[in-house]
């Protein structure tokens, strides 16, 4: 497998990409820029005067020393490539900070903020938009990194902003999502001459949001993933990542058979991890480890020149790939030398040559591993993606390869660079549309110019005579592809067009386009054939009747296609085409916001600006002509309807009007048809005013939702206390009423008591009588004043007062009875204790000892208070 491998990467060749400019760009603009010590606190490059390349590259230099990264450049954000680790930049903190925040605008400029813009933008719609995130710039500018923090940042907002409920469902989903994006880019990632972990395929994730804007799934899109890599890379350039994960394990492993050479790569651990979050079993990933060490010994495969052009060439090795992939070893060599013909309804075998051996042994690895990647793709899906009905909108993030330019360039990098033109074109597009509304809604404007890319565009993929169309021409002839002839044709066919050219002493049949970023030249050779993408049905055939039940399940779906011809019917850039336009669709019914990432230098050093690299990139993606577009335009733009949904509650309320047709009654809102009414006469004043006092609305609609958040909060809090209160009486009452029931029956209970007690001291009261005749007055006792008998926990207790005399009169002998009653239960023995005075030898007090009795009043209850 040695064949499919490189070495790593140990330095970086030094090459002057696009120097489409002179060297020295050092202009002397001390009259312009008087305070270039403050060039680094500008956030906003609008703000720096004049507009120029040289200004702007000036002010982005200035903030690059002092380790700021993002700039504002209008409605795009500019972010400079730092190439080492910035600590707490993208921390949970910071996130939550910008999402937080009620202006985050008024934050340093950041990746976030763009993401809260977004997040805000499909809440606050009066009919919520779905929004595109498009991250572009050239290779190893930090585009794939960017798009992780995007997917970060909406992750964990859609966790912060969640129920408590649905807390647990959110961390799965947000775990599944990143893990997505861990698993893709070790099998779709690799390292390249100009960045170390470029992207090789591209792909549009759909974040999918619920009408709570929780985020509730997500689905992928992948475009052109670069399987000629699988068998053959640029020199000092390597495989996919997971091919250097997996020898690295398994030459660390003993229980794994399949041993590698050791390459330090230290991956693969995150690889497994996510595979076990994303549901992808034990069984499956051993499967998918054994397909991938199968492609990498397919490399070791070998032919020798055959002797006689009627045998087929000799195998070298076949048996360890055999084995991997789970298939005959005498089928795999068969497949691999012999190839069938179909005339008619008769097959015939034809030995292959050595370099057919060769072709087909490669096609069988690119077909194997490009099937693999779309069965990950499609799984990733199954896992994260809602129902339909679950999702109302999305906000999308674009991840695709950057401009690309090499010593060598095929049809690949062909297609990249066309797919940077699309977005290109997207992007101008963009504020095209912006200066056309602003010429179309009365407002004085005069047009920016802006480079416009149609023509190269028309030349790529144009009708009827385009690059793509002679390609695809050519690629459906039956016969060998000749590149010379190919050459002749286009410089027949496409001379009338400026944006191509041909070196026309060069020895290598090639072309060369004119793109946005800068002259490209492709060589022909190779280009046709790898535009047919052939793949002989016999090998096809083969992975079907394998053991291996994940490599029946891939080519399960290629019965019909390809089981009757061995070319294929749909080209490379055919298909690549129409998935492009679908993704066009997708970014032209969204909203989109563009972030431009700049490399500040070819060598990937950190902290290192390197002038010529950065303002090729600024002229190309047109930066300096979106900066005076936004600068001189209005950069707010908002629907009426929106307009008045956001802002209407700093008005005073005006009731809606109504007209009758008939039976109905037709309402209309009377602030949005004011201001359709009075559109044109006074458009141009409002589109004004309302730019500038955009800053000041806010912070008027900040405070008029405070204060209203602060009137409702204070209504809510005063009808809980008053349930509360109204609780509070009604517990009152019943307690109240209970305590007055409870009162009566103590009452009774004291009363049938001393009823006994009279009824006692009258069979008494005659014996006195002799005495009372002859003094006319008794003294019974001598006792405090007054006598008061409570009713205690623990039973019943007589209190002593000052000593009074009760007389034997109508009145005192009632008050007789009742005193001669209470201190008659002194006669019960064990039930009560008297005590006396130590100075006066008379009796203090009467307490009940703790008696069982039905008399005795509850525990904790008050005292009943008799006086007499």
């Amino acid at each position: 497998f040695a064949r499919y491998f490189t070495a790593p990467l140990l330095r970086y060749p030094q090459q002057n990409y696009l120097m489409s400019q002179s060297d020295s760009v050092d202009e002397d603009v001390q009259a312009f820029l008087p305070d270039q010590d403050q060039l680094h606190t500008y956030d906003d490059l609008t703000k720096v005067n004049p507009v120029t390349p040289t200004t702007v590259l000036k002010c982005l230099q200035a903030r690059y020393r002092m380790k700021v990264f993002y700039t504002h450049a209008g409605c795009t954000l500019v972010a400079l490539n730092p190439f080492q680790s910035i600590p707490d930049l993208y921390s949970l903190d910071v996130m939550k900070e910008y999402h937080c925040a009620p202006q985050p605008q008024e934050f340093k400029p950041h990746i976030f903020i763009v993401a809260e813009k977004a997040y805000r933008n499909v809440r606050s719609q009066l009919e919520p938009v779905d929004q595109s995130l498009v991250v572009s710039g050239e290779s190893g500018a930090g585009k794939t990194w960017t798009s992780r923090c995007l997917m970060k940042y909406y992750a964990t907002v859609a966790a912060s902003s969640s129920v408590l409920k649905s807390q647990n469902t959110v961390k799965r989903i947000e775990r599944r999502v990143l893990d997505s994006n861990s698993l893709m880019e070790p099998f779709g990632n690799a390292c390249t001459l100009r960045n170390h972990n470029s992207s090789r395929f591209g792909k549009y994730i759909q974040l999918q949001l619920d009408r709570c804007q929780l985020l509730v799934g997500a689905s992928v899109q992948t475009y052109l993933l670069e399987k000629t890599r699988v068998s053959c890379q640029p020199a000092n350039e390597r495989n996919f990542h997971i091919f250097y994960q997996v020898t690295h394990q398994a030459s660390t492993c003993s229980n794994i058979s399949y041993i590698f050479y050791c390459l330090t790569e230290d991956c693969f651990q995150d690889t497994v991890e996510a595979m076990d979050h994303l549901g992808i079993n034990a069984e499956k990933q051993q499967q998918i480890f054994r397909i991938l060490a199968g492609i990498l010994h397919l490399g070791n495969l070998g032919f020798s020149s055959s002797v006689d052009e009627s045998q087929p060439c000799n195998l070298d090795e076949k048996a360890k790939a055999a084995e991997l992939l789970c298939v005959s070893a005498e089928d795999l060599q068969t497949c691999l030398r012999v190839q069938t013909l179909r005339a008619g309804k008769q097959n015939m075998l034809k030995p292959c040559s050595q370099a057919q051996c060769i072709v087909r042994r490669d096609c069988l690895a690119k077909l194997i591993y490009a099937q693999l990647f779309e069965w990950l793709v499609i799984f990733i899906n199954k896992s994260i993606c809602a129902d339909k009905f679950s999702w109302c909108n999305f906000i999308g993030v674009l991840d695709v390869y950057g401009f690309e330019c090499f010593h060598i360039n095929n049809l690949e990098q062909l297609c990249i660079n066309y797919a940077n033109e699309k977005l290109q074109q997207h992007f101008v597009a963009h504020y095209l549309k912006a200066q056309q509304d602003y010429v179309s809604e009365g407002l004085e404007w005069s047009f920016i110019k802006y480079q416009d890319n149609q023509s190269c565009l028309d030349l790529i993929e144009g009708s009827p005579l385009s690059v793509f169309s002679l390609l695809n021409e050519e690629s459906r002839l039956n016969r060998d592809s000749d590149a010379r002839a190919l050459k002749v044709r286009l410089e027949k066919e496409l001379c009338g067009n400026a944006n191509i050219s041909w070196h026309k002493f060069s020895q290598v049949p090639h072309f060369t386009v004119a793109h946005y970023a800068g002259k490209v030249s492709y060589q022909l050779e190779g280009m046709v054939e790898k535009n047919k993408d052939p793949v002989p049905p016999e090998l096809i055939s083969l992975l079907q009747k394998s053991d291996n039940q994940l490599l029946q399940q891939m080519f399960s779906q290629h019965q019909t296609e390809n089981s009757t011809k061995g070319l294929s019917k749909v080209t490379v850039v055919s298909k690549f085409k129409n998935s492009l336009e679908s993704l066009m669709k997708i970014l032209h019914a969204t909203t989109p916001h563009y972030t431009r990432c700049i490399k500040p230098n070819p060598e990937c050093k950190p902290l290192m600006f390197k002038k010529q690299e950065v303002v090729v990139q600024l002229e190309a993606c047109g930066i300096v002509e979106a900066i005076h577009i936004s600068a001189a335009g209005f950069p707010v733009r908002i629907s009426f309807k929106s307009f008045v949904q956001c802002y209407g509650l700093i008005t005073k309320y005006s009731k809606s009007g109504s007209v009758r047709v008939g039976k109905y009654s037709l309402l209309k809102r009377f602030t949005l048809e004011s201001l359709e009414s009075q559109r044109k006469r006074i458009l141009s004043g409002c589109a004004f005013s309302i730019q500038c006092c955009w800053r000041r609305y806010q912070e008027r609609r900040r405070r008029t939702r405070q204060q209203s958040a602060s009137l409702i909060q204070a209504a809510v809090r005063s009808w809980l206390v008053r349930k509360k209160v109204q609780r509070w009486i009604r517990a009152a009452r019943v307690i109240q009423s209970a305590w007055r029931r409870w009162q009566a029956l103590l009452k009774s209970l004291a009363d049938a008591e001393l009823d006994d007690s009279m009824d006692l001291m009258e069979e008494r009261v005659p014996a006195l009588g002799s005495e009372i005749r002859e003094r006319g007055s008794v003294q019974l006792s001598t006792i405090h004043e007054p006598v008061t008998v409570r009713a205690w926990p623990m039973g019943l207790a007589l209190a002593s007062a000052p000593r009074i005399t009760v007389s034997l009169t109508s009145t005192g002998f009632q008050k007789m009875l009742s005193l001669l009653n209470c201190l008659n239960l002194i006669s019960r023995k064990g039930e009560y204790k008297a005590e006396t005075n130590q100075c006066t030898r008379e009796l203090a007090s009467i307490r009940a000892e703790p008696q069982v009795s039905k008399r005795h009043f509850k525990k904790n209850f008050n005292p009943y208070i008799f006086h007499t």
